[in-house]
């Protein structure tokens, strides 16, 4: 997650430098120089391998999109993936549990153990507006294409740390860690409101990446991994825009 953690440098960045465009405001007549930071939610279902291992999932994001009045855009956006549950979760800790697939703790009872899914995605992307359709030049049908990388994790969580057997590090030997690159595709409707109140976007996202396994050592299966995974993710993800739109500049002429 330390990539997600630079992301609001990014967003002072924005703030307080904004990109170069003309000083034009006039959202309802022509197309703009525009750059925004946007919030976003997406319901996910996972496909190729990542479906033998996890359900539909949930995402919620930042990104940050400079839209130029050519209609071409260029962004950064990054995800936090998670969801509760895991696929065959009775498996994943078999060898350190009972024959009725409990979990032992230090007080000899049973341990509360959750199996979580959680992951992260980092994307530059470039897209293109098309304006057939919204209220002006800055809406419409909205292409995007982008690079960057996906990471997944089953989560164990122990409340009150109590099973000495899943504290620290003996984790990782369970959690079966996967990143790597990806590639992602979006296609939607973007709006920018002529009153600069309504921005938004809402569409399709798919997500192809290719992952390997970072840990060293696998418990459960007592074996060094070597998995390249092909994982898919297509989700429904809206957005809300938070346009910085510079103002127009007044000249004063005295005679």
């Amino acid at each position: 997650m330390k990539l997600l953690r630079l992301l609001p440098f990014f967003i002072i960045a924005f703030i307080l430098f904004p990109l170069p465009g003309k000083a034009q405001v006039n959202v309802k007549d022509s197309t703009l120089n525009i750059s925004m930071f946007y919030p976003t939610y997406g319901y996910s279902m996972p496909g190729g391998d990542m479906a033998d291992r996890f359900g539909f999932s949930h995402q919620i994001g930042l990104g940050f999109m400079f839209k130029a009045k050519t209609g071409w855009s260029f962004s950064l956006e990054g995800s936090y993936i998670f969801r509760d549950g895991v696929k065959n979760s009775a498996s994943i800790l078999s060898g350190i549990a009972t024959s009725d697939g409990h979990i032992i703790d230090e007080g000899g009872v049973f341990a509360n153990v959750m199996l979580l899914e959680r992951g992260y995605s980092l994307f530059a992307k470039v897209g293109k507006l098309f304006p057939v359709i919204g209220p002006n030049p800055n809406s419409g049908l909205l292409v995007q294409f982008g690079a960057g990388m996906l990471q997944h994790k089953i989560r164990i969580e122990v409340p009150n740390n109590t099973a000495p057997q899943l504290r620290g590090d003996y984790k990782k030997g369970y959690d079966h860690m996967c990143n790597g690159p990806a590639i992602t595709e979006f296609v939607g409707y973007q709006h920018l409101g002529n009153q600069r109140k309504l921005n938004f976007y809402a569409g399709f996202d798919f997500v192809q990446a290719y992952t390997f396994s970072r840990r060293p050592y696998y418990f459960n299966e007592k074996i060094i991994p070597d998995e390249k995974r092909n994982d898919l993710l297509s989700s429904i993800k809206i957005g809300w825009y938070l346009p910085l739109y510079k103002k127009t500049r007044q000249d004063f002429y005295y005679y």
